[in-house]
C-alpha cells in the first residue's frame, strides 16, 4: 500500500503539548508526544504505536516524564518508561540505546531490559504547523523522490508572511474527493455565491495545466470573485496558481494585483481516515491582509461550511480514476485540473479513497 510510504498530517502542532495524544493513521493506532523544548523552542515530536510492549496498554493514557536524563514516556499500567531522544542518548545503564527502548522498570529498578522491550517507533516531524507521520520507509522504485518529504509550502517559513492553521475539519468523504473540490474553480459561483463567485460571472479560465510524477501544476487560472479575501470590499478577476505536490494535498497561490494589495497562499493538507472519511487542515499564509487571525479563520470556516454538504453528498465517495473499470462521470472544459489530478493518483498508485 503506497499510502503507508507517504507522509501524512495527523494533528496541529499547537494541540500537542505536555500530554500524549492518541490518533489513528491508516488503521494504525498512534500515540503522539512531545519532548520539552529548550529556550522557548518547540520540542521534538514522536509517533509510536499506541501499545505498550509489556501488556498492551495504551501508551496515550500515560504521561511524559522529564528529568536531567531526558524525556521518557511512561506506561499507565506498570510505569515502564520508554526513551525519547534525550533519554536514548543518555542510555540504559550507561550506554546509548534506540529511541523507544524501555529504560526503566519500576518493579525491578536494576533490570536491564533487552532491545525487544521497546515501543514501535514511526518517523515523525513538524512542518507547516502540523505533525507529519510516515508508517513505512519508501521504496523509491514505487514512490517518486518528490514524496520523500512532506509537501513543500514555502510561504509558511517566510518571515514577511503571516501564518495560521485552520481546522481540523472532519469530513465524510474520501481525501481525493476533497482535493478535487479544492482544485475546482467552476463551483465558486454556485457553492460560494456572494463570497468566492457569482452566477452571472460563472465563466473561468483553467490556465495552463502541467503534470508529471512530481504532481500537477496549473498557472494563469482566473475566476471572478465578489470577495477575493477576508477583507475585500469589491469584486474582481482573481488569478490563481495551483500545485498538487502530494496525493492528499494541494496548494493555491493568489498573487497581489493592481488595486488588490493582498497575496494569499493556502495549503490543503489531509489525513485519510479511511476510504470514505478524512480530516483536513488549511495552512494559510497572507501578505498585506489587514484582517486579524480570528477574521481569517472565520472566513475559512464559512467557506468550508459551504463546501462540506456538497462534497459529502457526492457519490461515489471514492474518487473514480478508472481503477475498477470505466469512469461513469462526465468531464467538462473546466475540469482540466481535476482530470490531471486523477491521472496523477493513478500514476502514483494510490488505492485509498479511489475506485
Amino acid at each position: 500500500m503506497v499510502e503507508r510510504q507517504l507522509w501524512h498530517p495527523v494533528i496541529a502542532g499547537i494541540h500537542l503539548r505536555e500530554a500524549p495524544v492518541a490518533v489513528e493513521l491508516l488503521g494504525q493506532a498512534l500515540v503522539l508526544w512531545r519532548e520539552p523544548g529548550h529556550e522557548g523552542e518547540a520540542g521534538v515530536v514522536h509517533a509510536w504505536a499506541d501499545q505498550c510492549p509489556h501488556r498492551g496498554a495504551r501508551l496515550s493514557l500515560g504521561r511524559v516524564l522529564t528529568n536531567l536524563h531526558g524525556a521518557r514516556l511512561e506506561c499507565p499500567y506498570h510505569g515502564w518508561q520508554f526513551a525519547g531522544h534525550g533519554a536514548a542518548a543518555h542510555g540504559h545503564h550507561g550506554g546509548p540505546v534506540a529511541v523507544g527502548r524501555c529504560v526503566h522498570v519500576p518493579a525491578a529498578p536494576t533490570f536491564e531490559s533487552p532491545e525487544r522491550h521497546a515501543a514501535q517507533v514511526f518517523e515523525a516531524q513538524e512542518r507547516h504547523g502540523l505533525v507529519w507521520v510516515r508508517l513505512e520507509r519508501p521504496d523509491l522504485t514505487q514512490v517518486p523522490p518528490s514524496l520523500a518529504q512532506p509537501p513543500a509550502f514555502a510561504p509558511w517559513s517566510d518571515p514577511l508572511w503571516r501564518q495560521l492553521i485552520c481546522g481540523p475539519y472532519e469530513v465524510a468523504t474520501s481525501a481525493p474527493r476533497l482535493v478535487e473540490n479544492f482544485l475546482d474553480l467552476s463551483h465558486f459561483g454556485f457553492v460560494h455565491e456572494g463570497w468566492l463567485g457569482a452566477r452571472h460571472h460563472a465563466q473561468v479560465d483553467t490556465g495552463r495545466v502541467e503534470e508529471g510524477m512530481d504532481g500537477v501544476h496549473a498557472r494563469d487560472c482566473k475566476a471572478w470573485q465578489p470577495r477575493a479575501y477576508a477583507g475585500a470590499q469589491d469584486g474582481t478577476w482573481v488569478a490563481y496558481r495551483y500545485t498538487v505536490p502530494h496525493p492528499f494535498a494541494a496548494v493555491l497561490h493568489k498573487d497581489a494585483a493592481e488595486g488588490d494589495p493582498v497575496s494569499n497562499a493556502i495549503a490543503l493538507f489531509i489525513r485519510p481516515d479511511g476510504p470514505e472519511a478524512c480530516t483536513a487542515w488549511f495552512a494559510m499564509a497572507t501578505l498585506g491582509d489587514l484582517s486579524d487571525d480570528e477574521e481569517l479563520r472565520a472566513f475559512q470556516d464559512a467557506v468550508f461550511a459551504q463546501d462540506r454538504p456538497i462534497v459529502e453528498s457526492q457519490t461515489p465517495k471514492r474518487l473514480p480514476i478508472g481503477q475498477d473499470g470505466p469512469i461513469a462521470e462526465a468531464h467538462g472544459p473546466a475540469d482540466r485540473m481535476s482530470s490531471a489530478y486523477r491521472r496523477y493518483l493513478a500514476r502514483v498508485g494510490v488505492s485509498l479513497g479511489v475506485s
